[in-house]
């Protein structure tokens, strides 16, 4: 299992989160990631990052597919492709439904339907190839030029799926899933025999990769910090996807989902995600500025122990 790193990246300047992307590729995790949050825009983010010292890939988790025709979301992954030196990990999804609906407004009925049909569209213009496409969502016409280049592949995809059919979708068609708020449990029950079966019927050879997002916090004060986790992301209770991850992990919100506690409780933690059969976990640093500096601090040893000594 690969250990990864987030980046909250609020009210930080672009030369600030710049920093913050070397050092963790520095420190030996294995990738790291930015999130559209109604802030800097990831895509451009990581344009802007560009390589990193390690060529640490960067990824997306996620950019919102509602807001962004896929012509124009093809032209912004490329971009950033070939700035980060082809380490791009596209990380996508609908986004959350208060938000495209409250502030876009979008309507999101069929969000599944939507995305198959929207990446339809994106993968061949990724590959460089023509797309003709009039369907009841999205209309598309035309071809980028810079993704005939050879030395400019495709990046990945990744799906932020939680509920079956976004799992089915991924099984299908995407190189994996990014979770939130799903435990061990959830993952080996649940999310790998969801992918399983998709791959199979689709006829893959391999079963999509599982990117867990997770928030961890080496801490004294464990009710405090999952009473900080609950400050910050606790209206996810009211979102239906979010709610029925919580129910399959038999916890009622983000504050039960959080690994917290000193460096051999979180070890042991993170040791159930990698027997679980998780591809990467995410690293969400949480807490206080000096709980999660000692979070970063140890989760790159662990990255760097992962890494060598473990699958």
């Amino acid at each position: 299992m690969r250990i990864g790193l987030w980046l909250d990246d609020d009210q930080l300047s672009v030369g600030e989160i710049t920093q913050r992307a070397h050092e963790a590729s520095k420190a030996g995790f294995s990738s790291v990631w930015l999130s559209e949050r109604g802030g800097w825009d990831p895509l451009t983010l990581l344009t802007a990052i560009g390589p990193l010292p390690a060529g640490t890939p960067v990824g997306t988790s996620i950019v919102r597919t509602y807001p962004r025709h896929p012509l124009a979301l093809a032209a912004q992954a490329l971009t950033a492709q070939a700035a980060t030196g082809n380490g791009l990990l596209l990380g996508l999804g609908p986004g959350p439904q208060p938000i495209l609906e409250g502030q876009y407004g979008y309507g999101t009925a069929k969000p599944v339907e939507n995305l198959r049909e929207y990446l339809s569209i994106l993968f061949p213009l990724l590959r460089g190839e023509q797309v003709a496409h009039d369907g009841p969502a999205w209309h598309a016409a035309g071809a980028l030029t810079v993704a005939a280049d050879p030395a400019l592949p495709a990046p990945p995809v990744y799906l932020s799926a939680l509920g079956p059919r976004m799992l089915a979708l991924t099984g299908e068609v995407a190189d994996g899933t990014l979770t939130t708020w799903t435990g061990p449990r959830s993952i080996t029950d649940y999310v790998l025999p969801a992918l399983t079966r998709a791959a199979e019927a689709a006829g893959r050879e391999r079963v999509p990769a599982v990117i867990a997002g997770v928030c961890v916090g080496l801490t004294n004060d464990v009710d405090g910090l999952r009473g900080w986790v609950h400050e910050q992301f606790g209206a996810a209770i009211g979102l239906p996807s979010y709610r029925a991850a919580f129910e399959r992990e038999g916890v009622a919100g983000p504050a039960d989902t959080v690994l917290a506690g000193d460096e051999t409780t979180l070890e042991r933690e993170i040791d159930r995600f990698a027997a679980a059969g998780t591809t990467e976990l995410q690293i969400i640093p949480c807490g206080t500025p000096a709980e999660k500096e000692r979070t970063v601090t140890f989760a790159a040893e662990l990255a760097t122990r992962f890494g060598n000594d473990r699958t």
